[in-house]
């Protein structure tokens, strides 16, 4: 067999995951918080990059040309639709500006009408930040600022510590147990690992612990809810041998087994009812009432509002899509003294890296608006009737609509909520399975079948409580062909109980109800 060598031309091709598409990706599947805390990022490492606020304070006249704004209420202007085939721009053409024609392009207001507005006189000279920054240390400093911070539960029980401790060993044992207290003010420490750590004997440890269960809160250094319930019994000297042995099977309450929790605690059906009252009169997590971790509110990506003519407005949230500007003038002026070949590309290399994130901002607030609006399109009856009347609707039907891939949507419906008249949604909310029709009619949502069982188990009574096969009667009855065990899932998603502990929940409210 004769070896040759010889030259083949071969065409093929593969998809390059350029630097410049795995941004576009992450961006467009990053919520507003990661957006704008990415966004910090780059502004901090590219010298280029400026945010609108920024530019404002900078007169007309100046040699500074923004190229791009992204935000606003509007659809951004025009670009490339085919955006995730995004190529790198060479090194020559890097300092010319980008081919795309952004309607928002200069600041709203001009220098001075931002200084009427803030009713501060403009400083002679250049306007800065630090001309600002004098006039304001001239201002009456504003006290209303100074607030007393929310008073926390760890630093209540320290103050309580210094008072009821005096040992140096003590205080630090005491220490260390309020560090381990969580929010509820359950105590969640190991004494044993706690012993071995601090080299102290067991039994001193259990003393202190045993003297700060008495602080208020009542209830805090508890190790479960019975120890809990137990110490604020103490404080309001209502505990006894019966209530103890009530907390020692609180399980069975917890289970709804009446009949058994009356045989263990050894009283009559009138006085458990008494204690059952007395213990939902507690507080299960006392730390709460105290400072706790803020939670961060869900701001929408996408409002919707109502037309005059009945159709549906469909706007992005202008305040969380980062405002960027590219500072080309500064390049030019940079990339003139520049005399190193590292300089100069370095400068190339930030320009570069503004002009698409700018492009890549964009893209996105222009992708998130065109699939927000075909989901309006096809929940129109949801945002017109409510939730029963929410369609099936999966990722191939937008995306084909709109002729975007499906992982493109996907991605853009991840961490994005939107503001309707009915409430906030995630936009991965109205994407749901369909539920074949018992008659020849349209399939029925799922969000919309657990709408249904929801509302026939609400209205039930304690006399006719519907059984899983009593509710695919009624679901059958109004057209939604669905199994048994697919009842139980979705009554198990919503967190309702089965039809015999709803008896016995009804059950006991009758019996908790006051006579008279």
């Amino acid at each position: 067999m004769a070896i040759s060598v010889k030259m083949e031309l071969r065409q093929s091709q593969q998809l390059v995951m350029t630097p410049q598409l795995q941004q576009a990706i992450k961006l467009l599947q990053l919520s507003n918080i990661e957006l704008n805390q990415y966004v910090d990022a780059e502004l901090e490492r590219n010298p280029l990059l400026e945010r609108e606020e920024m530019a404002e304070a900078v007169p007309a006249g100046t040699s500074d040309e923004p190229v791009a704004v992204i935000g606003g209420g509007e659809e951004p202007a025009a670009a490339d639709e085919n955006w995730l085939d995004l190529s790198k721009p060479s090194a020559d053409n890097a300092a010319t500006a980008l081919d795309t024609d952004y309607e928002n392009i200069v600041p709203d207001a001009s220098p001075a009408e931002v200084v009427a507005e803030r009713g501060v006189e403009p400083s002679v000279g250049t306007w800065s930040g630090l001309s600002q920054s004098n006039h304001a240390s001239t201002e009456q400093p504003n006290y209303e600022s100074y607030v007393a911070a929310e008073l926390s539960l760890k630093d209540h029980l320290t103050a309580q510590l210094n008072l009821a401790v005096t040992g140096q060993a003590e205080r630090l044992i005491g220490q260390h147990l309020i560090d381990t207290v969580d929010e509820a003010g359950y105590l969640r420490a190991d004494l044993d690992e706690l012993a071995d750590k601090l080299g102290a004997p067991t039994a001193m440890i259990n003393g202190v612990l045993e003297v700060m269960q008495q602080f208020e809160p009542a209830g805090v250094f508890a190790r479960d809810l019975a120890e809990c319930m137990a110490l604020q019994l103490k404080e309001q000297n209502r505990f006894d041998p019966q209530i103890e042995q009530f907390l020692k099977h609180l399980h069975l309450l917890g289970a709804h087994n009446i009949a058994g929790l009356r045989r263990a605690v050894g009283v009559s059906a009138e006085e458990l009812n008494d204690m059952i009252c007395e213990i939902k009169q507690l507080n299960p997590k006392p730390g709460l009432k105290y400072g706790s971790v803020q939670v961060q509110p869900v701001v929408p990506d996408v409002y919707v509002r109502a037309a005059n003519d009945g159709s549906w407005i469909v706007e992005l949230n202008s305040d969380t899509l980062p405002r960027v500007l590219v500072n080309r003038s500064y390049y030019a002026t940079v990339s003139k003294h520049a005399r190193s070949d590292d300089d100069k590309s370095y400068m190339v290399d930030c320009l570069q890296t503004a002009n698409w994130l700018a492009k890549s901002l964009d893209q996105r607030a222009r992708t998130i608006l065109k699939v927000a609006r075909e989901i309006v399109r096809q929940q129109d009856k949801f945002l017109t009737h409510g939730v029963q009347h929410l369609r099936p609707l999966n990722l191939k039907t937008v995306a084909d609509a709109i002729s975007m891939h499906e992982s493109t949507v996907s991605r853009v419906t991840s961490n994005k909520y939107m503001a309707t008249s009915r409430g906030i949604f995630e936009l991965k909310y109205f994407f749901t399975s369909a539920i074949a029709s018992s008659r020849s009619g349209e399939a029925h949502s799922s969000e919309a079948v657990r709408f249904r069982i929801k509302q026939l188990i609400d209205a039930e009574s304690a006399q006719s409580i519907l059984s899983d096969d009593k509710l695919v009667e009624r679901l059958k009855s109004d057209g939604i062909d669905i199994a048994r065990r697919t009842v139980a899932k979705y009554r198990e998603a919503l967190r309702i109980p089965s039809s015999v502990q709803r008896r016995r929940e009804k059950r006991m409210a009758a019996q908790a109800q006051p006579r008279y």
